[in-house]
């Protein structure tokens, strides 16, 4: 779908890291996992990203975690930088199947900002009654409060510094049970490492639902 969105609340989660939330329009649903474009104009064009969720489910308000670089990001990190409740975007979405779909158990392997949608899913499969695990890499995490706040409900996290070998972490958190569900997300990197991780453990990583975020 195509609409305007307002931001609600911005909360920074980490550092240059922030958990941006939106009004929800009418009809859209989605599933975290899954992403959105949003836009504004810059200059006269318009400037456009994609973002996944980070909210566990989509009810009133929807989130997405951004991260912004600020030596290397553009105009619209700019923008988002300094965002604040009542401006509005558009946005078109959401895309992208590679999301959490009923899965008894999740194990979410996350690089960068695929912590957004790792906390999202693991969130989300507690509420349902299931079980999470989440493997995490960055030289400065965010979300740890929700990190936290998930390892209380018994969700078993792992969080290691951005040159950890990801093997072991991996293979703890995968138990091969047929109701279990591997996610990854992250840039090119850390998926190359998070699938070969996969198959070391004896999973599938052809089976993993995977969003390479470039």
């Amino acid at each position: 779908m195509d609409a305007t969105v307002a931001v609600t609340a911005v909360d920074e989660v980490g550092p240059d890291t922030y958990a941006i939330r939106f009004e929800t329009p009418e009809g859209l649903t989605a599933e975290p996992g899954q992403f959105v474009k949003l836009g504004t104009e810059i200059d006269g064009e318009h400037v456009a990203r994609f973002y996944t969720l980070s909210s566990p489910t989509v009810g009133e308000t929807f989130e997405v975690t951004v991260g912004i670089d600020p030596e290397e990001g553009g105009e619209f990190s700019a923008f988002l930088a300094a965002v604040e409740p009542g401006v509005e975007m558009t946005l078109a979405g959401p895309f992208g199947d590679q999301h959490y779909d009923g899965e008894g158990r999740v194990v979410v392997l996350a690089g960068g900002p695929g912590v957004g949608p790792a906390v999202a899913i693991a969130e989300r499969a507690l509420d349902e009654g299931g079980e999470a695990a989440v493997v995490y890499r960055d030289d400065d995490p965010a979300h740890e409060a929700r990190l936290d706040a998930l390892r209380e409900r018994g969700a078993t996290v792992a969080v290691l510094d951005g040159a950890a070998d990801l093997t072991d972490p991996v293979a703890d958190a995968l138990t091969g049970s047929d109701d279990e569900g591997v996610f990854v997300y992250g840039f090119g990197e850390f998926v190359a490492d998070a699938t070969d991780a996969i198959e070391a453990a004896g999973g599938d990583a052809d089976a993993a639902k995977v969003e390479n975020f470039g």
